[in-house]
C-alpha cells in the first residue's frame, strides 16, 4: 500500500471531515496497519485512490468501512473504576434528592463495543441493590457510536473470554452474564434493557438526542483538534440539564469554557458540572 505524503494528507483531510479524528503527521504506519486488508480486498493501491473512490461513491459503503477501521475501539469494563464509584456514591443520590420521581437519563458517547454503557447499567443495578426503591423510575442509557459494525456487536451483548478478562471481576461476571457456550458470555436481559444503542456522529446535530442528567464522553476527545473538541464540549453542554454531570477520560481535561462547566473534585477523579 502506498502512503505518499500527498496521499496521506488527502486522507487526513477526509478523515477529519468524516468523523473529526485528527491524525498526527507521523501516523502513516497506523493507517497502513488498519487499512491494508480492506484496500487489498478492494484492489486499491494508494490512499489517494481510496479517497477518490469514496468521493465518487459517497454512499457506496466504503466510506463507513474506512471510518470503522480507523475508529479506535480500545475499551474495557469499568474503565478507571472511579467514574462508576462516583456515579453510585455521589451522582445518583444527588439526582434522587433533586429530581424525586424522575427517570435518570444518561448518554454514553462513543461507546465502542459496549463495555462502558453495560458497566454503567451494572453500576446502576448495584446502587439499586443497596438502595431499594430509591430510583423509582429507573434509568435509561443512550449509547452511541460512529461504527455500525460496533453497534451491531453491542446490541447482541455477547463477549468472548478475551473481552471479558479486561476489567470484569468474577463476581460481576457471575451476577450479570449468562454463559452462551465455551468462552462466550451474554449480558443479562435486565442489564441490556436499560441501554438503547444508536448510530451517531459527534460532528452531527445533537437535537435528536434530547436532554441528559449525565454524559460519559471518555477517551474520545483526545482524537480531535482543539477547535473540534471545544465545539463538541459546547454541544454536549446543550444536551445536559442544568446541574448535570460530564465524565471525561482520566487523561483528559476540560480547559476553558468556565461559563459552561464547573470542575468538581471527587477524590479520586474529577467530573464537570453543567452551569
Amino acid at each position: 500500500m502506498s502512503t505518499g505524503n500527498l496521499d496521506f494528507e488527502q486522507f487526513r483531510v477526509f478523515l477529519e471531515k468524516a468523523c473529526g479524528i485528527l491524525l498526527g503527521e507521523n501516523k502513516q504506519y497506523l493507517v497502513s496497519s488498519r487499512l491494508n486488508k480492506l484496500m487489498e480486498q478492494q484492489g486499491i493501491k494508494s490512499l489517494g485512490e481510496l479517497v477518490q473512490r469514496i468521493q465518487a461513491q459517497p454512499r457506496g459503503g466504503l466510506r463507513e468501512q474506512v471510518v470503522d477501521a480507523m475508529t479506535t475501539n480500545e475499551t474495557l469494563w469499568f474503565r478507571d473504576t472511579y467514574p462508576f464509584e462516583v456515579l453510585k456514591n455521589k451522582v445518583i443520590p444527588e439526582f434522587i434528592r433533586g429530581n424525586p420521581g424522575q427517570r435518570l437519563r444518561m448518554w454514553s458517547a462513543a461507546c465502542s463495543s459496549g463495555q462502558e454503557p453495560y458497566s454503567i447499567s451494572m453500576a446502576i443495578d448495584e446502587f439499586e441493590r443497596g438502595n431499594l426503591g430509591q430510583l423509582k423510575m429507573g434509568a435509561q442509557i443512550v449509547a452511541t457510536d460512529l461504527s455500525g459494525t460496533m453497534l451491531t456487536n453491542c446490541k447482541t451483548g455477547e463477549y468472548d473470554s478475551l473481552a471479558i478478562a479486561r476489567g470484569l471481576s468474577q463476581e460481576r461476571l457471575q451476577r450479570y452474564f449468562d454463559t452462551k457456550g465455551p468462552g462466550r458470555w451474554a449480558v443479562k436481559p435486565a442489564i441490556r434493557s436499560r441501554v438503547e444503542f444508536r448510530a451517531f456522529n459527534l460532528l452531527d446535530s445533537y437535537a435528536s438526542l434530547g436532554k441528559f442528567d449525565v454524559v460519559f464522553c471518555r477517551n474520545v476527545l483526545i482524537y480531535f483538534s482543539a477547535q473540534v473538541k471545544k465545539d463538541i464540549l459546547l454541544r454536549i453542554h446543550s444536551t445536559l440539564k442544568p446541574g448535570g454531570y460530564l465524565f471525561l477520560g482520566a487523561s483528559e481535561a476540560l480547559n476553558g469554557l468556565p461559563d459552561h462547566y464547573q470542575m468538581v473534585q471527587c477524590s479520586p477523579g474529577i467530573i464537570y458540572q453543567a452551569k
